[in-house]
């Protein structure tokens, strides 16, 4: 029997279709709300624990005691980070507010995980130039880029070929965090092998289009809007797979951007051929992007543009890392 007659049934002479399960309607409403995949891959995780913790209890048989409770826990006996927390206490909001209608009060008795103070973990310009000439291919491109751009990795990796401007010298960053555009700079010596990565991307949509395919995925309503976009040779990645999928949210055949997981993997060989001590993963090269331009002596303002940060606050912690030896004092021990 196939998926679609297990979910029909024939009452009285009519069809009766099952309404949808809960993770099923998480995540249609996950995607009518256009988070991403990952975020929903998340949230749908947090969920199932959630219900798991309670016996696989139906949630509007719960509430926010089971909530704090569920969330405390994840504190207290397994110590989760803050940020985990957090994404936990998001993801349960969300089925609770969103999927089933309910508001939960304020969860007074939730015992929140610390989030500890810490400074990012930073490269000197030495340790970097190091790290990425033990690295080549493509792996070696995209950590030049995150480097040289200060870029997230994210949206390095779903750069798209309109977005790279070679006669300006910039690269245009679409839909950041918090839904922002904004402006960084295209470094020059990457302007060659980045020009060769545009026109191996081409090849390939080239060569999908020729078999029936080159369809790319189109963030949020684009895709209904501008419905012959998705093939054009502008929309396509600047680092395509190199090997076509079907999309899970839709099964559509397509190819997606380079994985974040083959970077990872490059990372963690050059680092060990390099002989670094420091813990190093993509986003170490964003802090030390810009910790390397204020060290230079450009505007913190500047800096905080090319970051796509909202506060300027938030760039202000590279001003501590600069704070060599307690806010840049000469130790006693030092003196002449």
């Amino acid at each position: 029997m196939s998926y679609a007659q297990r979910d029909v049934g024939v009452t009285g002479g009519n069809v009766a279709v099952r309404p949808p399960r809960l993770m099923e309607q998480v995540r249609q409403r996950l995607r009518a709300k256009h988070y991403s995949l990952r975020t929903e891959q998340a949230y749908v995780g947090w969920i199932r624990r959630f219900i798991l913790a309670n016996d696989k209890r139906h949630p509007r048989e719960m509430g926010a005691a089971e909530v704090e409770q569920f969330l405390s826990r994840l504190a207290n006996d397994h110590q989760v980070a803050a940020g985990t927390q957090n994404q936990a206490l998001a993801a349960l909001l969300f089925l609770y507010r969103e999927v089933l209608g309910l508001d939960l009060p304020w969860l007074e008795n939730l015992t929140r995980a610390k989030r500890p103070q810490r400074l990012p973990v930073v490269l000197s310009v030495q340790e970097a130039r190091t790290l990425l000439a033990c690295m080549e291919g493509r792996a070696w491109l995209v950590a030049s880029l995150l480097y040289g751009t200060g870029m997230r990795l994210m949206e390095c990796l779903r750069l798209r070929i309109k977005d790279v401007d070679f006669g300006r010298g910039e690269i245009t960053v679409r839909d950041g965090k918090g839904g922002k555009d904004r402006h960084t700079v295209l470094p020059r010596s990457l302007v060659e092998p980045l020009q060769r990565e545009v026109d191996m991307a081409l090849m390939l949509h080239a060569q999908d289009v020729a078999e029936g395919f080159g369809q790319v995925w189109l963030p949020h309503a684009l895709e209904r809007k501008y419905p012959n976009a998705n093939r054009e040779r502008g929309w396509q990645y600047v680092f395509p797979s190199l090997h076509r999928a079907r999309d899970p949210r839709g099964g559509v055949e397509r190819r997606h951007h380079f994985g974040d997981a083959v970077l990872a993997r490059a990372l963690k060989a050059a680092r060990v051929r390099a002989r670094l001590l420091k813990p190093v993963t993509a986003h170490t090269f964003r802090h030390s992007f810009a910790t390397h331009l204020i060290e230079a002596g450009y505007d913190i303002r500047t800096v905080q543009e090319l970051l796509g940060h909202k506060d300027v606050a938030t760039t202000q912690i590279y001003t501590h890392v600069l704070n060599r030896g307690g806010r840049g004092v000469v130790s006693p021990l030092d003196r002449a």
